[in-house]
Order: C-alpha cells, then sequence, then structure tokens
C-alpha cells in the first residue's frame, strides 16, 4: 500500500519558524547554535533557525572526526555560505581518542556513542559562550526508532523537526532550497566510513514512515499493519525497536516518595 505522507510546506515551514523564534524568545535568549554535519536533518534545522532569528544570531559547528566523509565539511560549509550564518569547525578527534584508546577492543557502536557526546559536549560548551539555545536535528522517524544517541545528538533545548518524518524532511528541505547535493545523499550519521542509516537499520526510511505513520499516529496495532499489506517479519522488527527503545523518548524516571520524614 501507499501512504500519503506530504506535507503543506509553507504552512509547516511558517508554523516551525514561529516555534524557533517562541521557544528562544520565551527562555530569554535571542540566539541559538546546532551541529552542522552536512546531511539533509542539520542543514533543514540551520535554514529554519536562519530564517527565525536571522543568520548573525545563529552558530553552526563543524564538528568533524578523523574518519568523517570530507564530503561532509564540504556540504556544510554550503549551507554555512549560503546562510550566512556564524561558523567554528572544531575536530573532535583528540578529545574522542583519549576515550577510544583505552579500551583496544571497543566496537565501532560505542565509537559511534563517544563521538555523538562529544559533539554535544562542545555544543553546550559553545551555547554559554555564543549564549544561545542549543537546536535539535532529529527528525521523528529516528526518534520513534531509538537511532540516536542518549545525552548525544539527541540533547538540545528545543527541537523543531521532531514532528516530522525523514520524508517529510526531504519534503521541506526541498521546498527551502536545500543543496542538491545534501538531498541527493544517502542518510548517514557519519560515525565511521560508509555508514548509512538505511544500511544499518535494514529498511528504508521512505517504507518505515508509512508503518509508523499507522502505529505512531493512526495508533494502529501490529496485527492492523499487517492487514494493510505490510510483511509480519517487517512489522515485528520495527515494533521491536518501539518498545526497546522507549526510554529514550522519556524523561528519566523520577522515584516520588509517599512518605518523607
Amino acid at each position: 500500500m501507499q501512504i500519503d505522507l506530504s506535507i503543506d510546506t509553507d504552512a509547516v515551514r511558517h508554523q516551525l519558524i514561529t516555534f524557533i523564534q517562541q521557544q528562544v524568545h520565551s527562555a530569554g535568549y535571542e540566539k541559538a547554535l546546532l551541529g552542522l554535519s552536512g546531511g539533509m536533518d542539520s542543514a533543514l534545522a540551520c535554514y529554519l533557525a536562519a530564517e527565525a532569528l536571522g543568520p548573525k544570531k545563529v552558530l553552526a559547528l563543524r564538528m568533524p572526526y578523523k574518519t568523517s566523509a570530507p564530503d561532509s565539511l564540504e556540504d556544510a560549509q554550503k549551507v554555512i555560505d549560503t546562510l550566512g550564518v556564524n561558523s567554528i569547525t572544531f575536530h573532535i578527534t583528540r578529545m574522542a581518542d583519549a576515550l577510544i584508546d583505552e579500551f583496544p577492543d571497543m566496537d565501532r557502536t560505542r565509537m559511534g556513542n563517544i563521538q555523538a557526546r562529544m559533539r554535544m559536549v562542545v555544543l553546550y560548551d559553545q551555547s554559554v559562550a555564543f549564549n544561545g539555545l542549543v537546536v535539535g536535528t532529529g527528525n521523528k522517524t529516528e526518534i520513534y526508532l531509538g537511532y540516536s544517541t542518549l545525552f548525544g545528538d539527541s540533547a538540545c533545548a528545543f527541537n523543531p523537526l521532531g514532528d516530522l518524518y525523514k520524508t517529510q524532511v526531504r519534503q521541506l528541505s526541498a521546498a527551502m532550497g536545500i543543496p542538491d547535493s545534501i538531498q541527493r545523499k544517502p542518510p548517514s550519521a557519519g560515525l565511521w566510513s560508509g555508514q548509512t542509516d538505511e544500511g544499518e537499520l535494514g529498511f528504508t526510511y521512505a517504507e518505515v514512515d508509512q508503518l509508523l505513520h499507522l502505529l505512531v499516529d493512526l495508533k494502529k496495532t501490529p496485527r492492523e499493519c499487517i492487514d494493510e499489506g505490510f510483511s509480519s517479519l517487517f512489522v515485528e522488527k520495527v515494533t521491536a525497536r518501539l518498545r526497546r527503545y522507549e526510554f529514550k523518548r522519556r524523561l528519566p524516571p523520577v522515584a516520588y516518595l509517599n512518605h518523607k520524614k
């Protein structure tokens, strides 16, 4: 089956620009900053922030690791040059390797998580220096699939993209004129050479967005999704991720005591 996930890009653009302005100004700030990876999500967030606040009130940070693809730096620079936002390039290799080198048996997942959290250390340090709020760049698909690093790329003061599926991010990116080289590249967290989101997940964003729409937005049961034409293995794999990573979508639970002396 084919589910229509098209959005009114003009209306969504206006809503998100207003949202950014409200979040920043209600917190008593005038400026915002974000990590600019060279991918579509962070590029779109940067375009929205620049339009909402003005380019001189936005700081984009490029934070490459030694295995980062050179074209990611180049694509990030295209966004910076096009918008005229402030920018800093900070190489995280030394700070990340200070921990990675202590554990020779470390796997790629741990290394990727360290890189993501080191980038957030840099972002929150610069948020003080720049006196701005950190903008999140994760989309709805990533959030529900748990495809993020807790207290790494998921950390932010607010997130303008969190209710947009990846396919909807593509629509809005095209409408706002994100460079073609960014729109065409395979989605990747850039955590190691050749890594792609869809390769790791084992399915495409176009496929999973439609299933998530049924499960999350329409509250369909897995059985109903299978009846709609999705394979049982695909539904099982996605619902398992939804259950497994629910903790990432919630604030840490607090143990509230019934009686205190």
